[in-house]
């Protein structure tokens, strides 16, 4: 009993261990500081609809009249999926609002969706961890 024991508890010790990086790589705050936002709107010139994450990408004038490219990291498929939110919403050449979470490292161009305006005005708000917003 007492070896059983003992596996029982280095097995569970060894998957704690394994559930901390997993748990620190689906978290957005581990690279996105999320008390700093940005707000853009712009075109979509690309999205890739895949896993583990979809991305958008955004052509959005700066404040001198100037286009910069703007890549924007969401969640996953399934999480749109829940909420019934599909890719056929989403259009190449879509005018949108959105609103971004910075990156902690800095990178320019570059955020973590939080929440988007569509053409139609129709808002879908992102929340950390939670699918989206119908």
């Amino acid at each position: 009993m007492r070896h059983s024991f003992r596996g029982v508890l280095v097995g569970s010790f060894a998957v704690l261990l394994t559930a901390i990086p997993a748990s620190a790589h689906h978290t957005i705050a581990a690279e996105f500081d999320t008390r700093e936002t940005v707000t853009l709107t712009g075109v979509f010139t690309k999205i890739d609809w895949i896993n583990p994450h979809i991305y958008f990408y955004l052509d959005a004038k700066d404040d001198n009249g100037n286009v910069t490219k703007w890549s924007m990291e969401s969640y996953p498929t399934g999480f749109f999926h829940r909420a019934g939110i599909t890719r056929d919403l989403f259009k190449i050449g879509d005018t949108v609002t959105v609103v971004l979470y910075r990156p902690k490292d800095g990178t320019r161009n570059l955020g973590y969706l939080k929440e988007m305006i569509l053409p139609s005005g129709r808002k879908i708000e992102f929340d950390n961890g939670r699918p989206p917003s119908r």
